[in-house]
């Protein structure tokens, strides 16, 4: 920014002071053939300042201009329009370096020496109200390019610690967005797990296997261990409860397997539809399965039922399964907030994997809960 700053500002005064020096008439043939290169050699530097770092291109442009500055200024006492050529590009053209060179130490004795040097090549050949005049102008326009220069680099140091202040508090809220999915992935396995088997010992086991009571206490036990020591359950989603890494069961495997674990509870689910394998992204295909699993879950306990149904349909855009029972069903609007297993374990899990998940219910007319997901 400040280089480009510099470059605009010198450009604008170099180029005024061209166009003062083309309409003064009468102007020497010598300073014209002088003078017309050396302003190119400016307005090409100050082109090259506004690109490239480094003070090559700065000294170039300097030793250009004081150059054209002693020119026109051993001239003006014969030729007093070029005054004006003069005061702009020595208060202007050449002031313009003043922002590139006002941030160091070094800089500023460079800003000195040239400010000085201007004044050896511009005042000598003045009358002295021309001097005050000349001397006037030297030092507004440098001071304010000083000042225009200081200005951009608190500007670019404020806006720079704002980015770092944004780039924090983004941070801050990616881990506790990340910590809160982890609290929800975590609630929603002692929901679908632990609880569920502490629900059934409160009710004495009834309607489950012995053996598979065991099987799950064990799972669920491996998965409390896991999560009081910080870990990560593997694999992270469960749908039959089994926390060892193993190869992903296909889909229609994996559905059969409820209906398997489910009917040991007492619940016979009757599954129609599609009978072919169906292929899920593996985040999506595990959302599926413990949400489908979660509404099963859901009709053995509350239906009072002992069957429910599950159709499973599939096109190119997704999969869609409706879990339907005629039990007693009940008030959809009336379910409590804190209830994880509608709001967290089927609806928020469908939904974070970029899927719809719909419940249709009255008291005494059964439920149907539709899950959609997409491949």
């Amino acid at each position: 920014m400040l280089r480009t700053a510099a470059w605009v500002e010198g450009w604008v005064f170099t180029l005024s002071s061209l166009v003062c020096l083309a309409i003064a008439g009468d102007t020497p043939g010598y300073v014209l053939a002088i003078g017309l290169p050396l302003y190119a050699i400016v307005l090409g530097g100050y082109l090259m300042i506004g690109r490239l770092p480094g003070m090559l291109w700065v000294a170039i442009t300097t030793f250009a201009a004081l150059s054209l500055s002693y020119l026109l200024g051993s001239v003006v006492a014969e030729h007093p329009p070029l005054l004006s050529a003069l005061l702009l590009l020595s208060g202007g053209g050449i002031g313009a370096l003043a922002i590139v060179l006002q941030g160091s130490l070094p800089g500023r004795f460079y800003l000195a020496l040239a400010f000085l040097l201007n004044l050896v090549a511009a005042l000598p050949s003045l009358t002295s109200e021309e001097a005050v005049q000349a001397l006037t102008i030297f030092i507004v326009g440098w001071s304010v390019n000083v000042m225009v220069g200081i200005w951009i680099t608190d500007s670019v140091r404020r806006a720079r610690g704002r980015i770092a202040r944004l780039g924090t508090a983004h941070q801050a809220e990616r881990r506790a967005s990340e910590l809160e999915a982890q609290r929800r992935q975590s609630a929603r396995l002692l929901h679908d797990t632990v609880l569920a088997t502490l629900t059934l010992l409160a009710h004495s086991g009834r309607g489950a296997d012995p053996d598979a009571l065991r099987v799950q206490a064990s799972d669920d036990a491996v998965l409390l261990r896991q999560l009081r020591l910080g870990e990560t359950p593997t694999p992270r989603s469960s749908g039959t409860y089994n926390l060892r890494t193993d190869e992903l069961a296909p889909v229609a495997q994996s559905i059969k397997a409820l209906q398997q674990r489910f009917k040991r509870r007492g619940l016979d689910v009757h599954w129609h539809g599609s009978g072919g394998d169906i292929i899920l992204p593996p985040a999506v295909r595990s959302a599926f399965l413990l949400s489908l699993g979660e509404c099963l879950e859901n009709v053995r306990r509350h239906a009072q039922v002992d069957q429910a149904d599950v159709t499973i349909t599939q096109d190119a855009g997704g999969v869609r399964a409706m879990v339907t029972d005629s039990g007693v069903g009940f008030e959809t609007d009336g379910v409590e907030s804190g209830r994880l297993g509608i709001a967290e374990s089927v609806v928020a899990r469908i939904r974070d994997v970029g899927g719809n998940a719909r419940i249709f219910s009255a008291p005494g007319a059964g439920t149907t809960v539709v899950l959609e997901v997409p491949r």
